[in-house]
């Protein structure tokens, strides 16, 4: 267990949360570097018996620590911007390894990813073709590209992660795929060497993946039948991981399952998980400020709050919560656990069932994706430090913000 309790006090692998608490404060991210290998292990396993590149998805968690942790296993990266594209690079990825997403790439960060020979990007639409062989052109080079296809599938997902839709901002139509194949001899900057597909996150059913990967098999059958052949099939990734109540298919099955399915493609497969390799390997700490009750509500005001972890608010996203040391002599209460900033919407948990009191620590599970890399600044407030737990030790990855970090990119006119 990368997060175990041991003498009523919740553990890191083998460190204390108390001890971390007091050498380097709270509110503060924690990860399991055991917990982090294991689970990217787990896909490199799961599809060990043929060609395929995992490319992690950036955005769930961009610290360069984790980067590197994952660059010394050789693995590939999905980025969509060229800040992720520069942090992989700062942590030791490979740019043949770099897949670039995204519906609004600009030409800088198109001319950055040209430069350096990124492996390939995921085309979202007919305007981005014309843009990237345009900007190709200019630098006398030719880019790979992957289409990525809107499949039209409903993941079960919540609707703002959800992105195989029509509906959806995101890919290419079926018939606009055909369309665009006949026109890609003028685009001579441009190598097609794929098609792809990412229905959306914290998907989990195996169903709606199988329907995105028929969908990609027959088109390959239509671009075959016109003389293409494709390097890869780009399944995205979303396989979902459990916060409350949800039981997803395990790494493991997920991969049987993806590789019994595409059988009959010869090719490479690249899948881009991020989350699922990340949630459930970090906690984010928090101590009890206070303890406020009325007739109505007890409320447990920490000192984390929506600007620290935002998915409570922004997805009504459920994290289960607990106290880092048991308290039995503490009664069991019904709290909102909410933090410091001036929202309604600054909530962590609500309806938790705790015995705590004022200085307890709470753990925030499954907080290691989207947690940090969806954080702000928001009412002047320093984001927390990141601590990465190995075995007995700890390291600081990210230093805690200070209020001089804050002020340090602003200035006040002189005729002020």
């Amino acid at each position: 267990m990368y997060f175990n309790t041991q003498h009523q006090v919740l553990y890191a692998e083998q460190v204390s949360l108390i001890d971390i608490a007091k050498q380097y404060g709270t509110p503060c991210y924690i990860y399991s570097q055991q917990a982090l290998e294991d689970n990217w292990q787990a896909f490199s396993d799961g599809f060990q018996h043929r060609p395929h590149r995992i490319c992690y998805a950036v955005k769930a968690n961009s610290n360069l620590a984790i980067l590197r942790l994952f660059a010394n296993k050789n693995s590939g990266f999905d980025i969509v911007s060229q800040g992720e594209l520069e942090r992989v690079l700062a942590a030791g990825g490979s740019p043949d390894k770099i897949v670039f997403s995204g519906v609004g790439k600009q030409s800088a960060e198109i001319l950055r990813a040209l430069e350096i020979g990124i492996y390939c990007f995921n085309i979202e639409s007919e305007a981005e073709l014309e843009h990237l062989n345009t900007l190709a052109a200019q630098q006398h080079k030719t880019a790979s590209i992957t289409l990525r296809i809107n499949p039209n599938i409903d993941a079960g997902t919540h609707h703002y992660i959800s992105t195989g839709l029509n509906e959806n901002k995101f890919g290419i139509s079926h018939d606009q795929v055909l369309m665009l194949i006949d026109k890609l001899k003028r685009f001579t900057h441009l190598k097609l060497i794929g098609i792809g597909s990412h229905i959306g996150s914290q998907i989990t059913e195996l169903t709606p993946f199988t329907d995105a990967i028929k969908r990609l098999l027959e088109l390959t059958k239509e671009l075959k039948a016109k003389g293409i052949e494709l390097q890869h099939l780009n399944i995205g990734g979303g396989l979902g991981v459990t916060y409350q109540q949800e039981t997803p298919p395990t790494i493991k099955a997920y991969a049987k399952h993806i590789n019994q399915e595409l059988a009959s493609f010869p090719g490479e497969i690249i899948i881009e998980p991020g989350r699922a390799i990340v949630a459930n390997t970090g906690i984010l700490l928090t101590r009890v400020l206070s303890i406020k009750s009325s007739e109505h509500k007890n409320f447990a005001i920490v000192d984390a709050a929506m600007n620290d972890l935002l998915r409570p608010a922004l997805y009504n996203a459920w994290h289960n919560i607990t106290a880092v040391k048991e308290n039995e002599s503490l009664p069991k209460r019904s709290y909102d656990v909410v933090g410091p900033v001036c929202e309604s919407a600054d909530f962590l948990g609500k309806d938790r069932t705790l015995a705590i009191q004022e200085n307890d620590l709470l753990a925030v599970h499954s907080a290691g994706a989207y947690g940090f890399s969806m954080s702000s600044n928001y009412n002047s407030r320093p984001r927390p430090a990141e601590i990465l737990v190995h075995g007995t030790k700890t390291h600081v990855i990210r230093k805690r913000e200070t209020i001089q970090d804050l002020l340090s990119h602003e200035n006040i006119p002189p005729h002020l």
